[in-house]
């Protein structure tokens, strides 16, 4: 087998694993789906972890992730669904830092893997097995990955930032770095 096509079947690999978990997480948000809590309960779920409005912040969690994860499995505006994909992973990142890095201890270390393979799909390209590669690469395109980036990390900013705030206002003077995150 040519080693273009290997690179392909890789990013194949990778596009439908990644977008697969992060249709069930987002589908567990939106749908209830999977034992999640739909979009109510994720709503009082995010208003809890400071996000707010709690609903809208759903919404924008669980389309990142669902909506993120389905174009990345079928290789559709690849960038703009990476981008979309990592920054709904770093609110996730920003709720688990206190915990640590690792997962068993409730850190990070899960939202921030999913977060940085759904950004690397974003920049590499889809690869051959793709809808992009069909539509060749109509939504493909450097500026279309400079943008998503772009929008996603100055969006991404903002939302963390709200959280933290909210959350360091709750806390208190005495725990607000702490339960921020920082």
């Amino acid at each position: 087998m040519p080693l273009a096509h290997r690179k392909d079947l890789g990013l194949l690999a990778l596009r439908l694993g990644a977008g697969g978990v992060l249709i069930a997480h987002g589908s567990q948000k939106l749908f209830g789906w999977f034992g999640g809590g739909g979009i109510d309960g994720t709503a009082k779920g995010m208003e809890h972890m400071g996000f707010t409005p709690g609903r809208q912040s759903a919404i924008a969690a669980g389309l990142g992730e669902a909506g993120g994860g389905a174009l990345l499995a079928l290789g559709l505006a690849t960038p703009a669904a990476g981008a979309a994909a990592a920054g709904a992973m770093a609110g996730a990142v920003s709720v688990h830092a206190p915990a640590g890095f690792f997962a068993q201890s409730g850190g990070f270390e899960y939202p921030a893997f999913l977060g940085y393979v759904a950004a690397g799909l974003g920049l590499a390209g889809p690869g051959r097995y793709s809808l992009d590669h069909l539509t060749r690469h109509k939504l493909d395109r450097p500026a279309v990955v400079v943008l998503a980036f772009t929008l996603s990390a100055a969006l991404a900013t903002v939302v963390v930032k709200r959280r933290n705030e909210a959350v360091a206002t709750a806390a208190g003077p005495d725990e607000a770095p702490e339960a921020a995150g920082a």
